[in-house]
């Protein structure tokens, strides 16, 4: 319960904040719209918005389940070849200094209006948190496991399975929860650039309108939405490794 209402709260104070804020400051309304007229908004156009979230969430999860596809498939790769983390690894952390803002219109040239640009795009802005959060993990494997393993005579792919990959999983599940933050502006960012549809889309048009309400409500959608994946993947590492979470609660 006070997990829940502590967050309550500070949202809740957040928000009074603001609207003293935008009282007591006289600002117009076409800047920063108050959180009343905000919720004005997501009442009023909630068909709107819940038609431009659909495509949307579907374009984040298809990316986010790409992503960590090619990421614990990259990690293993980079963990088990010297040769490949050192041909590649550089390589990787150079494809993050590329703009997604340049990279996206480029997706749809190629790639045509669609959703296969658009999951691209959120692939590629959760994969490198993936890549280096689980290849972290399995650096830091206790040593003395695979001594132990060697012990028993254990092949190399035995060692990983058994030992490695299970300690890779925090990682796994820790680079993710960092990914789908990030996940929904890689959807903006892909709806902007070309497409008819999405809240990215809905952005561009009230913006063009001057519709500030509107745009804080989408806004708020894609915020709610991000919290909502965080939040499930939380739950679904806590059933995945419940050992993870209880060394946690006993630790606090």
């Amino acid at each position: 319960m006070r997990r829940l209402l502590l967050p309550l709260l500070g949202i809740v104070a957040l928000l009074g904040i603001w609207e003293l804020y935008v009282k007591a400051s006289g600002v117009s309304a076409l800047v920063l719209p108050s959180p009343l007229d905000v919720l004005r908004a997501l009442y009023n156009d909630r068909g709107t918005l819940w038609h431009n979230f659909k495509p949307t969430a579907a374009e984040t999860c298809l990316g986010i389940l790409l992503a960590a596809a090619f990421a614990a498939v990259a990690s293993v790769a980079l963990h088990f070849s010297t040769v490949v983390r050192e041909a590649l690894y550089p390589l990787l952390i150079a494809s993050q200094t590329v703009p997604v803002v340049f990279l996206a219109p480029l997706l749809v040239v190629w790639l045509n209006f669609g959703l296969l640009p658009k999951v691209i795009v959120v692939a590629l802005v959760c994969f490198f948190p993936i890549v280096v959060m689980t290849l972290s993990a399995l650096e830091t494997v206790d040593p003395e496991l695979i001594k132990l393993m060697r012990t028993f005579d254990a092949g190399r792919w035995q060692t990983f399975i058994r030992v490695e990959l299970p300690s890779a999983l925090p990682g796994l599940f820790a680079g993710a929860k960092v990914a789908v933050v990030f996940s929904v502006i890689g959807a903006v960012f892909g709806e902007q650039t070309g497409s008819n549809s999405g809240l990215g889309y809905l952005l561009n048009v009230t913006d063009a309108n001057l519709e500030s309400s509107e745009a804080f409500a989408s806004v708020f959608v894609l915020a709610a939405f991000a919290i909502l994946l965080f939040a499930m993947l939380t739950l679904a590492e806590r059933r995945t490794l419940p050992w993870v979470h209880r060394l946690k609660s006993s630790q606090a």
